[in-house]
């Protein structure tokens, strides 16, 4: 792996695992905390259709997906926060509108049509310097927003009723958080693609979850995983010559069932420890 990162590409996709997980460190826990996991993935897959756009108006794809990722997080948001339609119904819709948008916008771009694997499924080999730019630009506005707004968003995750009786914005920072998740989506569409971007965004946060319960921890916590998958994903891929995406979300899949395994482990070892065995001669 050492002789690797002499190469360019190589370093590059190092330092992208590195961003990338700290945008899926921290956002994954309120996506696994608030269980909107599925929202996540109608917003991932209707940015489809700002990639789409972004060939056919000759524009940067990853800025067509960012515009279109946050425009159907606040559409999804509202819809389901304001009408009576049921939330998987509307995801469902703004997810199949966006896959098809994206379609018919690279069948009318002219020329050859791009190479649209590398969007569904990523390859970190191939991140330029100017996304690595801009990756760091959403983490850097990620990690601000939660600052300033750590108590407020905490409120929203674990009681909203309770935030919206002590004067929390609650649809407000409803929207918000949907827009920083449509961000998510787009710092890791290069990384591993808008197919496996959901499960980068709660396996480690996921994981995390097992460990502590305090939010501040679990993000630093699955920061951690997330780096450390991204490393070692990288290393198998390179050694065994397979897709790097699809490595490093397969090492974090396998490492998130042997930490249910162990916890389960451990926590039936703690019941039996705490059985007192009879002594000797009681009865």
């Amino acid at each position: 792996m050492l002789d690797a990162l002499q190469y360019q590409f190589m370093q590059n996709a190092l330092m992208a695992g590195l961003l990338a997980a700290v945008a899926c460190g921290i956002i994954g826990v309120y996506v696994v905390v608030k269980r909107i996991v599925f929202i996540s993935g109608g917003i991932a897959h209707a940015s489809f259709g700002g990639i789409g756009l972004g060939y056919l108006a000759g524009i940067s794809p990853v800025l067509g997906a960012m515009l279109f990722a946050v425009t159907s997080a606040l559409g999804m948001g509202l819809v389901i926060r304001r009408t009576k339609l049921p939330e998987d119904t509307a995801i469902g819709i703004l997810w199949a509108m966006g896959m098809a948008l994206g379609v018919v916008f690279i069948g009318l771009a002219p020329g050859y049509a791009p190479d649209l694997f590398s969007y569904l499924f990523g390859n970190i080999l191939t991140v330029p310097s100017s996304d690595l730019i801009l990756m760091l630009v959403l983490d850097a506005v990620i990690v601000s927003i939660v600052i300033a707004l750590y108590k407020e968003l905490q409120a929203l995750s674990f009681d909203e009723e309770f935030g919206r009786v002590v004067g929390v914005p609650v649809e407000a920072l409803y929207l918000l958080l949907l827009c920083l998740i449509a961000l998510t989506v787009v710092v890791l569409v290069r990384v591993v693609g808008i197919i496996l971007v959901i499960a980068l965004l709660t396996i480690p946060a996921a994981m995390a979850r097992q460990f502590t319960h305090d939010m501040k921890k679990m993000m630093l916590l699955a920061i951690l995983f997330g780096a450390l998958f991204s490393f070692f994903g990288l290393w198998l891929s390179y050694e065994f010559d397979v897709a790097s995406g699809a490595t490093i979300i397969l090492l974090s899949g396998t490492m998130l069932l042997c930490s249910f395994g162990l916890s389960k482990l451990l926590s039936k070892r703690r019941s039996l420890s705490q059985i007192s065995p009879p002594q000797e001669g009681r009865y």
